[in-house]
């Protein structure tokens, strides 16, 4: 393919003007020698690769060490190794916690700087149980990361640079992420080789031929035309057959414009807005709802447990006395409840929400009679992800409160929510069992690919949770998946395809 080398970029003609046939060709050569930024690189390598006039040649992986704050500080002011030792030097025998006191550091921190000490024999503990210097020489690994904490000011460290004993004390003092507790950080780089081809080397001659550097001016300016530099200058040439820039309209992203029509679609009916965080403890996310501490629904295979802190520090009364009560006897809920002890420490742990149910718990202690609430919740439940399910999702949650409300008010709703706001032509309704609601609802909508799926669940609530939490009214609750509606509504067939990465999928996909 011949090049019109007077169409090329400045950035691709310096490249080319500046290499030969056979050379490596690296994005940190051109920022060396051409003073190219970053991605002034990436784009020089693009355009030539795609007009053929470069090939890659290999990747190589590179390991980095560079100084954190924490780093910085400690070149500063020294390691805790090397403060301890001073000061043991200056001041004399001192308790572990004196130490800590004066050097403003954790006694944890202290610990362990004084542990390398008296492994190296530099220090040890006198008969007063006091820290003192041994043999008055500090460890060699102190000596070594001075030379790297000054080295590292200069600049990231290459390890393939480093000596042994360097590299075995950075192995020990880095980390790739969560860095801030280490005095440096891991910075992996793969640096990619590429060299002039046939055409490439071509194109370079014709440069040379055509005199062109890359210097060439691209714009006329106030300052050039003030200074005169355009009288010996010389300029680029304009290409009509060049296409123009391609123009790209801002838009929302479709998933979450259609979250927002259904938020006002529900606010215009009256209902008031819930929200919550996304981790609750267990007594919210199930014992409030009557969920037995043993049902199969708390299986650590389908709820996420949080490490730390795994519990809550209290549950609001009366609601933890009530709630155990009901689920023991059945409280004053006229209920034989569940018929075990519950368990007060279990009901503390904490999970991330399972369920958007929970919001509907929460809201009922503090709820106005009548009343309409509803929210869109983030959910998370380890399940295997496919075309209608994710480990990852969202509910539209919501109650009704009220003397009046009953089944029929429910089924209306349920056909709103079915039809209007996930477009359905093809509705279906199933009894269904939840801990929760007597009766329960499932509705059923067909999908014209993926055939019927459930949309979600519903019911009212049990007295055994609505008397529990301080509510003597019928409630209508429902819990449906906004994920599968927008699924219908916006015409795809796979959940997954709402966070796609794909950005051209998104630009071309409609929301409301």
């Amino acid at each position: 393919m011949e090049i019109e080398v007077r169409n090329l970029h400045p950035l691709e003609i310096r490249l080319l003007r500046h290499v030969s046939l056979g050379e490596e060709i690296t994005a940190q050569r051109l920022i060396e020698e051409l003073d190219y930024k970053v991605g002034q690189c990436n784009q020089a390598f693009s355009w030539l690769l795609a007009k053929g006039l470069l090939v890659e040649t290999g990747r190589r992986n590179r390991v980095f060490y560079e100084l954190t704050d924490l780093g910085k500080e400690q070149q500063e002011k020294g390691t805790p190794v090397q403060r301890i030792f001073s000061l043991l030097e200056a001041q004399g025998p001192l308790s572990l916690p004196d130490i800590a006191f004066q050097l403003g550091l954790e006694k944890s921190e202290v610990g362990s700087a004084f542990g390398l000490l008296s492994k190296a024999g530099s220090c040890r503990m006198d008969a007063d149980n006091k820290a003192t210097i041994a043999s008055g020489v500090l460890p060699a690994e102190v000596l070594v990361s001075k030379a790297l904490f000054d080295k590292a000011l200069q600049g990231a460290l290459d390890e393939s640079g480093l000596g042994e004993e360097e590299r075995s004390y950075l192995s020990k003092n880095s980390k790739k992420r969560g860095a801030a507790g280490s005095p440096f950080k891991v910075i992996e780089r793969e640096d990619v080789y590429y060299t002039l081809n046939e055409a490439g080397e071509a194109a370079r001659r014709a440069l040379e031929l055509a005199n062109l550097t890359g210097e060439e001016l691209g714009a006329v300016t106030p300052a050039i035309l003030s200074s005169g530099q355009w009288k010996s200058s010389t300029f680029r040439s304009y290409s009509l057959n060049t296409p123009p820039a391609r123009l790209i309209p801002g838009r929302k992203n479709p998933y979450g414009s259609y979250l927002q029509w259904v938020k006002d679609k529900l606010c215009s009916l009256g209902f008031e807005e819930f929200d919550g965080p996304l981790v609750e403890n267990e007594f919210w996310n199930g014992d409030a709802l009557f969920m037995p501490q043993f049902h199969s629904a708390r299986d650590i295979h389908d709820v996420y447990y949080v490490k730390n802190p795994s519990h809550a520090k209290m549950i609001e009364e009366p609601y933890l006395s009530q709630v155990a009560a009901t689920h023991t006897n059945g409280w004053t809920t006229g209920s034989r409840g569940w018929r075990y002890e519950f368990d007060h420490e279990f009901t503390r742990r904490q999970v991330m929400r399972s369920q958007g149910t929970v919001l509907s718990a929460k809201t009922l202690p503090h709820a106005k009679i009548p009343g309409k609430y509803f929210g869109v919740a983030r959910c998370f439940r380890y399940d295997q992800v496919d075309a209608t399910h994710g480990a990852d999702f969202y509910q539209t949650e919501g109650i009704v409160l009220g003397e009046d409300v009953n089944l029929k008010t429910l089924l209306g709703l349920l056909k709103m929510f079915a039809e209007e706001v996930a477009g359905a032509e093809e509705v279906k309704y199933v009894p269904g069992y939840f801990p929760f609601t007597e009766p329960s609802i499932e509705v059923h909508i067909k999908h014209p690919v993926l055939g019927w799926f459930e949309l979600g669940g519903s019911g009212i609530f049990r007295p055994e949770v609505t008397k529990a939490l301080g509510i003597d009214v019928p409630v209508l609750a429902w819990g449906l998946g906004i994920d599968r509606m927008a699924l219908m509504h916006l015409g795809l067939n796979d959940l997954r395809e709402l966070f796609t990465p794909d950005i051209e999928s998104v630009r071309m996909r409609r929301g409301n």
